[in-house]
């Protein structure tokens, strides 16, 4: 490394973030980065470990550790502090196709991993990812690179989440001409509509798919695969096609009053949001609206945080956040050692804003809502909710009601964010394709379906998951379709 010394000298500092009491009146990107001499110093920081467990990606007991696309990231630290910004870049996008929506969005598993954290802490591999690949942009180095021979090859892509990108962009770079279709009247996915605009300014998108588009990658939106187009007209045109259509469909809660007006799935809450900044500015009466109301969000993860940052910057009257699980430890436990994943608790920027505003934490653990009660017209007035209890069933722990343990609190918007049971079942029936025990499209061992033309990648194969694994998931089976196609391959 170039400087051997640098986790010794320098701390770690990341972005600071703008006050809470301030973000909420916009919706921006929030982080503003750390100059350059900044960076530099952090990227220092980055030892000579010899084994590099931050990009091993590997599963061990307790989830994923390290990075699952392998990204080289002493290779390109080392070249950001020796100032080589450029060849830094090229370095990143051997193994990340998109660092631009990972810098942004991803929980950072290689940091996790990272030795500098055995005993202190990490080195800020996401933040210097984003800086690379920024200064890029800046620099001008990003550019469209098309194809200098094209094999003659068709492939359709179903759906232009972060898997089905990576798979247009990798098949793309190996000469097939790809078109990717979209049922949403924008290109992303997931991307797009499903992570709110201060967490990924949708204008990064844009600019990521225009260059694709420059290099020979055709999108067609507002296009439903299997509804408005007929599957098997696909697989008579393209050689090969690609599923990327995420688990999209929502869990759901089965509780008296489930039928309640103002009642919502986080997905369609975020994405009327996100629709209505784009194309109205947030013109009132254009999206779902929490403005003066009591929000109740049910559901703890990333989803969650994200809808409880969207309602303050509505101007909800409170926000109720609920969670099924034990509040987890602040420190790792014994039984959750070094580099496996951290089960530590994690207060991000919409309980920060929450904070702030209310002078609370949030969060409620240990509970879920038992009634959905209406008012006179219909619509959600109250909840009842219920605290749970851990209990060992068959070797597995569930959460039980604890009787006797209701509470009535106020409600008049419920977003439910528990997750997603799998892809939506008309994409693979309109296919003919099998899904397994859990709704996902099934692949056996890779990413081939049961009909040998149709491939599979991301959540809509896996199960709902990260960006990161989506991209890994599109490189992955971009690799098994040009084996397919031309008899070998030479994607990584």
């Amino acid at each position: 490394m170039g400087k051997p010394t640098g986790f010794l000298e320098f701390e770690r500092k990341v972005s600071a973030a703008r006050p809470p009491r301030e973000r909420i009146h916009d919706y921006r990107e929030f982080h503003p980065p750390l100059d350059t001499d900044k960076r530099r110093e952090q990227a220092a920081r980055c030892m000579d470990c010899g084994v590099p467990f931050c990009q091993s990606g590997l599963k061990l007991e307790t989830g994923f550790t390290g990075c699952p696309l392998h990204n080289m990231a002493p290779e390109w630290n080392d070249l950001v502090y020796h100032g080589n910004f450029e060849e830094g870049y090229k370095r990143l996008r051997k193994t990340n196709n998109f660092p631009e929506f990972t810098g942004r969005v991803c929980p950072a598993l290689c940091e996790a991993a990272c030795t500098c954290a055995l005993h202190g802490e990490a080195v800020t591999v996401r933040e210097n990812e984003l800086f690379v690949v920024e200064r890029a942009y800046a620099s001008g180095v990003v550019t469209p690179q098309p194809p200098k021979v094209r094999t003659g090859k068709k492939v359709a892509v179903i759906g232009s989440g972060p898997a089905g990108l990576t798979v247009a962009d990798q098949l793309n770079r190996r000469g097939h001409s790809v078109t990717v279709f979209e049922r949403e009247d924008r290109v992303g996915g997931l991307l797009m509509y499903g992570i709110p605009n201060m967490k990924l300014d949708k204008s990064v998108i844009d600019r990521r798919v225009s260059i694709m588009r420059d290099e020979g990658v055709e999108f067609k939106t507002n296009v439903d695969v299997g509804r408005d187009v007929v599957a098997g007209g696909l697989t008579a045109v393209y050689d090969a096609v690609v599923l990327c259509t995420g688990a999209k469909a929502p869990r759901d809660l089965k509780v008296p009053g489930r039928e309640s007006g103002g009642v919502y799935f986080a997905v369609d809450f975020l994405t009327s949001t996100t629709k209505s900044l784009l194309d109205k500015g947030l013109k009132e009466g254009t999206f779902i609206s929490a403005k003066g109301k009591n929000v109740v969000v049910v559901g703890g993860g990333d989803t969650g945080n994200d809808c409880v940052g969207t309602c303050m910057r509505h101007g909800c009257a409170s926000v109720t956040q609920l969670e099924m699980m034990p509040r987890l430890p602040l420190t790792r436990a014994e039984n959750n050692p070094w580099p496996q994943w951290p089960r530590v608790e994690k207060t991000d920027y919409g309980q920060e804003e929450a904070i702030a505003v209310f002078g609370h934490d949030p969060r409620l653990y240990e509970r879920t809502v038992k009634e959905i009660v209406p008012d006179e017209n219909g619509n959600v007035r109250e909840l009842v909710i219920v605290s749970l209890m851990p209990r060992s069933e068959n070797g597995r722990t569930v959460m039980v009601p604890v009787d006797g343990s209701e509470e009535r609190i106020p409600c008049e918007l419920l977003l439910i964010a528990a997750g997603f049971v799998g892809t939506d079942k008309y994409v693979p029936e309109s296919f003919g394709v099998d899904t397994d025990a859990r709704g996902n499209i099934a692949t056996g061992g890779g990413y081939r379906t049961t009909n040998p033309k149709i491939f599979a990648a991301g959540d809509t194969r896996r199960g709902q998951s990260l960006v990161v694994h989506a991209i890994a998931e599109g490189r992955a089976a971009a690799k098994e379709v040009d084996e397919f196609l031309m008899g070998y391959t030479n994607l990584i």
